[in-house]
């Protein structure tokens, strides 16, 4: 992109924190408004609704059909290796872990994993369980989806073949177009796992505590939250605040991004507001990456509420002095804390571990659910992507506007935008003007005007124009000469960079790659989310801004062209814009179901709008602009061309054998 590129980089970043921080200032206003006990009721009776909404409505309680398959038998305790059923036919693969010689129904523990490849059998995890069980607890750990023996994307040697994070966010992505969650999903495994825990005979159902780190404390923050049979909780290596990531750049997991979790004023703290008074202790580490401001904030947050509710003795912060992780630290300061509570000889000092190996603890004969006879989590999606599609009303085409206007949270437009005349640019003997239009406070647009007629500076009165809307970046399309060949002659050229693309693509997180799914395209979209305004959204309102300034310049016949992700983003904005001459769909996606019912699919989680298809999907809109759109090489679920051959029955399986395709003579495809 030359000397411009990314010159606009931390735009997308400082206009989140800077809403994340008025969030946080009204949810701050109303805490400090709590004074009193009836006061501290109030709010925690509020925040328990709140998750509730969040993440139900839940699935029918199924029986849970729960079978022994093995036991390790040891001096001071048993594990008995379970399968059970979260969903019909959904597997989840666990170890319980039993005293020797119960003489009597004993406390229990339920233990959530972080993010090990091995789940249950990861060895610091290990280590808490056997600490538990050597001190009188019964345990049960079980297996995230996608980790240990339930992995859902296995390779021929049984691993992931994703990696488990990336794991979790395909599934992930799924679950959001049908307007579900993957932490949904991953808190139901645990409620049905304490159903099976409190199923055992040796368990005393009064004295039952929670505990796990990283995305385990993720885990144990929001069963805490949504489940009353809870007597203690130790979360470890999560606690913060989402202020805190998000001014630090610090995307996270799909299961740590509640949808319309800081739209409803609720943050980690919350967790243990909603669970308040019983007994608690938050683990921390001193050298953790997440944020240890935001986790005194947290426990001052609920050590207030616990105070109010007179039960501030129930609460406790304990910092161990290394890293990320479950270290023996933690593991200490929670042995003391729950065998204090649960009425044991206190007890802190970690007794001997034996680390076994992953497959000494498999609860299934390959290691794998999936060999088992569990349904994968993707058929599931699949068939209900099947069911909503079934059921979908068609929408009349003049309220189609209205509809997903409100799915893209699309704000109200008045007049034209302001813009800035930015310095220019070029390629050989074509000259680059470029513009940034004010689309909303801290959110430019950027555009650039095609020219070799002599200098421009205001676009000149001409009444034909195409606006290009990119797949990642203005610059590489309008380099591309194959691309520029096909467009038709329609005048003036235009490109824009909405939101996140082009000039603005930030490059804060980790990876350095656009498509990664826990880089900054992802971290973005996913606050989005929980502020419940898709970043889909944002970029439609950039392009439907900038038709605007085009329509205000003079301008009467425009054409649009969208090209890869560039593709959906104009789809959405053509069935929201009337005035359009015509669109243009260049490697355009052209069904969202697709993306469900595919094993893997590559299309970046920006380009999908939260709870779509329950609605709509994007055929609706193709045929709604009927003779006004043509498609040239769609791409599919992959981010490939649909080859020539397969074209027609593509089409026609969509109900799309009426559109317009264009023949196509590319040169090349823009990189992905």
């Amino acid at each position: 992109m030359g000397w411009h590129e990314y010159r606009y980089g931390h735009m997308v970043n400082d206009y989140y924190v800077d809403l994340v921080r008025k969030v946080f200032e009204e949810r701050q206003a109303a805490r400090d408004r709590v004074r009193t006990r009836r006061d501290a009721e109030k709010l925690t009776a509020g925040v328990r609704q709140s998750f509730q909404q969040i993440f139900g409505p839940w699935p029918a309680k199924n029986p849970l059909k729960p079978r022994v398959t093995g036991r390790v038998e040891t001096q001071h305790y048993t594990i008995e290796k379970v399968l059970f059923e979260s969903r019909p036919s959904f597997l989840v693969s666990a170890n319980l872990y039993l005293p020797r010689n119960l003489a009597r129904p004993a406390p229990a523990v339920l233990g959530s994993c972080g993010h090990s490849h091995d789940g249950k059998a990861e060895a610091a995890y290990q280590a808490f369980v056997q600490g538990l069980v050597q001190k009188g607890f019964v345990v049960l750990i079980y297996d995230p989806i996608g980790q240990g023996e339930r992995i859902q994307y296995p390779n021929a040697e049984g691993r992931s073949s994703l990696g488990l994070c990336a794991e979790h966010n395909l599934i992930g992505s799924k679950l959001s177009l049908l307007g579900d969650w993957f932490g949904a999903w991953r808190a139901w495994d645990g409620i049905r796992a304490l159903d099976y825990l409190l199923s055992r005979p040796e368990v005393d159902r009064s004295r039952v505590g929670v505990t796990g780190n990283s995305g385990g404390g993720t885990l144990t923050g929001w069963l805490t939250a949504l489940d009353p049979r809870f007597t203690m909780a130790a979360p470890g290596c999560w606690i913060t605040s989402i202020r805190r990531n998000i001014e630090n750049e610090l995307p996270c997991d799909v299961e740590q991004i509640p949808p319309g979790f800081l739209a409803a004023g609720l943050d980690h703290a919350d967790c243990f507001l909603a669970y308040a008074p019983r007994p608690l202790i938050l683990l921390a580490q001193a050298r953790d990456f997440f944020d240890n401001r935001g986790t005194r904030e947290a426990y001052a947050q609920v050590r207030k509420i616990y105070r109010l509710l007179g039960a501030e003795n129930n609460v406790r912060l304990f910092f161990g002095p290394e890293q990320h992780g479950y270290t023996v630290h933690l593991r200490q300061a929670m042995y003391g804390f729950f065998t204090r509570h649960a009425g044991l000889t206190p007890s802190s000092a970690e007794p001997p571990v034996t680390v076994r190996g992953e497959k000494e603890l498999f609860a299934t004969r390959h290691g794998s659910v999936l060999k088992a006879g569990s349904q994968p989590a993707g058929d599931f999606v699949a068939a209900e992507a099947g069911r909503l599609a079934k059921k979908r009303k068609t929408i009349q085409a003049k309220k189609l506007p209205t509809v997903l206007s409100d799915l893209l949270a699309i704000p109200k437009r008045r007049g034209a935008p302001a813009h800035r005349i930015l310095r220019r640019s070029g390629m050989g003997a074509e000259n680059w003007q470029a513009y940034a239009l004010e689309t909303e406070p801290g959110v430019q647009a950027f555009v650039t005007m095609v020219y070799n007629d002599g200098d421009h500076f205001a676009p000149p009165a001409e009444k034909s124009c195409t606006l290009i809307v990119p797949h990642v970046a203005s610059a590489t399309d309008l380099r591309d000469e194959g691309f520029r060949a096909r467009l038709v002659d329609n005048g003036r050229i235009f490109a824009v960079d909405p939101r996140g693309i082009g000039q603005s693509t930030p490059k804060a997180c980790d990876c350095g790659d656009f498509f990664h799914r826990y880089d900054c395209d992802y971290h973005y979209n996913s606050i989005g989310i929980m502020l419940q305004r898709p970043y889909q959204g944002g970029r439609v309102f950039d392009v439907l801004r900038t038709l605007d300034w085009l329509y205000a310049s003079g301008y009467e016949k425009v054409q649009l062209v969208g090209r890869g992700l560039g593709s959906v983003t104009a789809l959405f904005a053509a069935t929201l814009e009337p005035r359009l001459a015509g669109i243009t769909l260049v490697n355009g996606l052209l069904c969202y179901e697709d993306l469900v019912t595919k094993q893997v699919h590559k299309w970046p989680d920006s380009a999908l709008v939260p709870g779509i298809l329950k609605v709509l999907d994007l055929p609706d809109l193709a045929r709604a602009l009927g003779r006004r759109l043509g498609i040239i090489d769609p791409w599919d679920a992959g981010m490939q061309t649909v080859l020539q051959g397969k074209l027609a029955p593509y089409l026609k399986a969509r109900r799309l054998a009426g559109i317009r395709y264009l023949a196509s003579d590319w040169r090349r495809a823009p990189q992905k």
